[in-house]
């Protein structure tokens, strides 16, 4: 039996996948079984920051596991590896964050996030915003997308609101004394590259604070340069000052592996057995992400996304004016970018079209694709990343 045989009749599939099998990765190419060779403009779902076996993150994986991989007890005892990374993590994070936990994934940070938020405030109240994503645990779930999603698997939960994304009048309308807290990406990731005026987010801010909610920033995408700052809430003009922020995806380079930093205020207020987990901040991750946010800084990538983010929008302009009877629109900040088409079917058929031709790109809900390469792209395979597209297309109105 292949590997797709194997996967399709002994695994559990929740999804619909490519047909493809991939064995190994360098920069941004990849390769299948078969030996053919993609570019990977996907990078794990925004994961493989630095590309597919950075040469550093391969030094400090194999350094690393050589010496120890988990800590005894984990977290009832120290690690010189968390202690090194919660002082670089200290470089990079707003001004107000003082302390971080690690954990495994973005939606274990998120749930931790909404469950100290509801703890502390003593309140149960909390307001998403719709096509957001925040995971998919129990808690989470019911933050994200909107009630016909978390319906599936949930009773209808009142003190779960949902407003459009960059809609601060709708938010205002809803937001009150009971609220805990409002959860919030800076730009939505999996709802389509939604990204809201700059103002928003401040206007955000400024109504938890009249209302005493506490806001908690999910930059678990848009982190580690990849809109072309170190995260994506600098790019307000108000500056922001969250209550909680979780990271994760780029965090770690391809490990599995996110954190949650909160303010002073709320670090004063938690206390022992508020929260735990086998995993967190293991000497391995802890390796990996440290090597990552140095690399980041020394390289200077923030800059460099700014400028590779621009390229790569500017092609896909090009594309919608020469398809404008398939591209709807299309957005981007950085290295996260999106293509939204009139019809919702394209983009599982460009995906597909894409793919035969040596290029993956991200499939998302309501008729969308997302470009997610990984940060160090270089312009040659951008432009072969672009042709590959604009042939799909002309494929796709023969």
């Amino acid at each position: 039996m292949s590997t797709i045989d194997i996967e399709n009749h002994l695994g559990i599939t929740f999804c619909e996948r490519l047909p493809l099998s991939f064995t190994h990765g360098k920069g941004t190419q990849v390769w299948d079984e078969a030996g053919k060779p993609y570019l990977d403009f996907t990078s794990g779902w925004g994961v493989t920051c630095l590309g597919h076996s950075h040469p550093v993150l391969v030094a400090a994986i194999t350094a690393q596991a050589a010496r120890l991989m988990q800590s005894p007890n984990s977290g009832f005892t120290y690690s010189p590896e968390r202690a090194a990374l919660l002082q670089l993590l200290q470089q990079v994070l707003p001004a107000n964050l003082s302390n971080a936990y690690f954990c495994n994934s973005g939606a274990e940070a998120n749930d931790a996030a909404l469950k100290l938020a509801r703890k502390i405030t003593g309140k149960h109240k909390v307001i998403s915003t719709q096509g957001s994503f925040h995971g998919r645990s129990f808690n989470t779930l019911s933050v994200s997308r909107g009630t016909d999603n978390s319906a599936r698997y949930l009773p209808l939960l009142p003190d779960i609101s949902f407003v459009p994304h960059g809609d601060t009048a709708a938010l205002a309308a809803v937001i009150d004394g009971e609220t805990a807290a409002v959860i919030v990406e800076p730009i939505q990731g999996e709802g389509g590259v939604q990204i809201p005026p700059q103002s928003w987010l401040g206007e955000v801010q400024a109504l938890c604070r009249q209302h005493g909610a506490l806001l908690i920033v999910d930059e678990i995408q848009t982190g580690f340069c990849r809109t072309g700052k170190f995260f994506a809430l600098e790019h307000s003009p108000t500056p922001i000052a969250p209550d909680f922020m979780t990271m994760a995806k780029g965090i770690a380079g391809g490990f599995p592996f996110a954190a949650f930093a909160v303010s002073a205020q709320v670090n004063a207020r938690i206390q022992k057995d508020d929260h735990g987990g086998t995993y967190c901040g293991n000497p391995l991750g802890c390796a990996l992400s440290k090597t990552v946010i140095s690399y980041l800084l020394d390289h200077n990538i923030a800059s460099r996304v700014q400028l590779s983010g621009s390229v790569l929008l500017q092609a896909l302009q090009g594309l919608q004016q020469t398809f404008p009877q398939l591209i709807r629109q299309v957005r981007g900040a950085g290295l996260i970018c999106a293509m939204e088409f009139h019809e919702a079917t394209l983009a599982r058929q460009l995906t597909l079209r894409c793919a035969e031709a040596g290029l993956l790109v991200v499939p998302t809900r309501n008729g969308i694709i997302r470009l997610l390469p990984d940060l160090l792209v270089s312009r040659e395979d951008m432009e072969i990343a672009i042709s590959i597209l604009r042939q799909a297309l002309q494929d796709s109105i023969a």
